[in-house]
Order: C-alpha cells, then structure tokens, then sequence
C-alpha cells in the first residue's frame, strides 16, 4: 500500500467512526427517553447499550489517529498497537454492558416484572431495528480494511439483533394479553433483555479475542497468510532458493513479515540478495497494510531460528 492509499484509508476509518458515533448519539438518546416514558427495562438497556458504543467510537478516533501518526523517537516502531487494544476494550465494555443487563433484568423478574407496554416494545423494536440495519449497511463497504471500522459493524450488527429481539418479545406480550397467561406479560420485558443478552453475548467475545490476537503477536489471518507463503514460494523457485522461515503477524494496519533464507557459502552478494528481496517485498506490497518486511539471506542457520 502506498503512501496516498494509507492515507486514503485512514480518512475513511475515521468517516466510519464518526458517522458510527453521531449515529449512535441519535438512536441512544431516543432509546432511554423511550425507555423511561414507556417504563421499559429492554429500551432503557438498549439505549445504554448504544451510548456506551459513543464513548468507544471516541476511543476507536482516538486510536486511529494514535496509528497513523509516524514513528518517532520515543516510539520507533509507531503506534499502531492502539489499533488491538482499542478492539479489546470495545470488546470488554460491551460485555460489560451485557453483564449490568442481566444483573438488572435478573432483578426485575425477583420484583415481580415490568409494567411496559408491549406495544411500545415492538414499535420501538422495529423502529430501532431497522435504524441499525441502515447504519450497518453504511458503513459496511468502507470498514473491509479496518479492524476499528469492523468493530463498529459488529457493534451495529449487535444492536440490531437486540432490536429485534424486542420487536419479537413485544408482539408475543400483545398476543399473551390476549389468553389466559395475560399475567405473565409483566415478565416480557426483563426476558427479553436476558434473551438480547444470550444472543449477543459472543460478540464482545469475538472482538477481545481478536485484539488479543494481534497483540499477542498471532499469525495475520489465513487468506493474508496465503498472500505471503505465495510471495515467497515465487522467489524460491525463481532464484533456486531452499525452503525459508517465515514469521509474519499483523498490528493494526500494519504486517509485519520475516523470511530467512539459509544458503551456500560463496554463492551469494548484496545485490543479488536485494533481487530476492525486490522480488518478495513488491509482491507483497500490494496487499492493503503498511508493509514492514525483513528478507534475508545467511550462511549460518543459528541465524534464522
């Protein structure tokens, strides 16, 4: 990727952030107003669960600027671990949220349910539901090349199966009302929100465990890792080289890959050694990261273990 093209993506990722955060103003802010008027536990937690992501959509800007910024002195290799720990901390958070959700609904169900209406349930339900599907679809093109940007899909993706889940649990109230059971409506409401949290509970999950990934240092994912292993494979065979090490992992928008060739004595000079690395490196800058890459040729193979 070249300089104009990091560039480009970074403006991007944040043009998704921010759309993220106002968009998630708007629709958290009316969800606990509605929530409050309606005196419904689902809307309330659902507007909760949507302010939280405005603090982490802060966060996430904040992470992505800290990435883009040059390596310095202080921080030679840059800063794009903010990009991982970033994705983690939305991860926890939101799994904290769910965590508060379940506590609070657990509570209302021991003081003898809600009184919500179920038909401000649904309407709500659909209303939001088809506002987080809108918003998911936005920004879903332009988040492809961004861990941050697909941590706010994930995160809309999330709001819309909660949405949802209310819209459902509101037409099963109305329809209870109607039969014998008509008492156990009460209860719709704190069932709903454990129901939200059940389903939505492996998203949070899915994003600490992929921030803890690249922080860990883990292998980049497998279609990039393929990229590599062919880059690599190509300049073996075109300069008769043996099978290399190869190490890679990614860091944000950054990838970092190491190969290490262990050859014959007397066989081998810096510009030869600097064909092999053209060879491999120009190949691999195609790929959509700051590329930082490391090919090397020695005689001595304690050298490259």
């Amino acid at each position: 990727m070249d300089v104009d093209e990091a560039a480009a993506a970074v403006r991007a990722e944040r043009r998704v952030l921010t759309v993220s955060l106002l968009a998630a103003a708007v629709l958290g802010v009316g969800a606990v107003v509605w929530g409050l008027v309606a005196d419904a536990g689902a809307l309330i937690f659902d507007g909760v669960y949507t302010l939280a992501g405005i603090a982490l959509s802060a966060a996430s800007l904040l992470a992505s600027r800290a990435a883009a910024s040059a390596p310095s002195r202080r921080f030679p290799f840059g800063k794009q671990a903010a990009v991982p720990i970033a994705v983690v901390i939305q991860g926890a958070a939101l799994g904290g949220t769910l965590l508060y959700a379940v506590i609070t609904a657990v509570q209302t169900i021991i003081a003898g349910g809600s009184a919500a209406s179920q038909t401000a349930l649904l309407a709500y339900g659909v209303l939001a539901g088809v506002y987080s599907v809108l918003v998911a679809l936005i920004l879903r093109s332009p988040a492809r090349d961004s861990d941050l940007a697909r941590a706010e899909v994930v995160s809309w993706r999330a709001g819309t199966v909660l949405s949802l889940v209310i819209a459902v649990g509101g037409a099963a109230g109305l329809l209870l009302e109607r039969t014998a059971l008509g008492g156990l409506s009460v209860f719709m409401d704190p069932v709903l929100v454990l129901i939200a949290v059940a389903i939505t509970a492996a998203m949070p999950l899915q994003l600490i465990r992929s921030g803890m990934h690249e922080l860990l240092e883990g292998a980049p994912p497998p279609e990039i890792l393929a990229r590599i292993e062919a880059a690599v494979e190509e300049a073996r065979a075109a300069f008769g080289l043996p099978v290399p090490l190869i190490r890679s992992t990614k860091l944000g928008r950054r990838l970092y890959v190491e190969v290490d060739f262990v050859v014959a004595h007397d066989r081998w000079d810096v510009d030869a050694e600097d064909r092999v690395r053209h060879a491999i490196v120009d190949r691999l800058e195609e790929l959509p990261f700051d590329l930082w890459a490391a090919v090397e040729l020695t005689t001595d193979e304690s050298l490259a273990t």
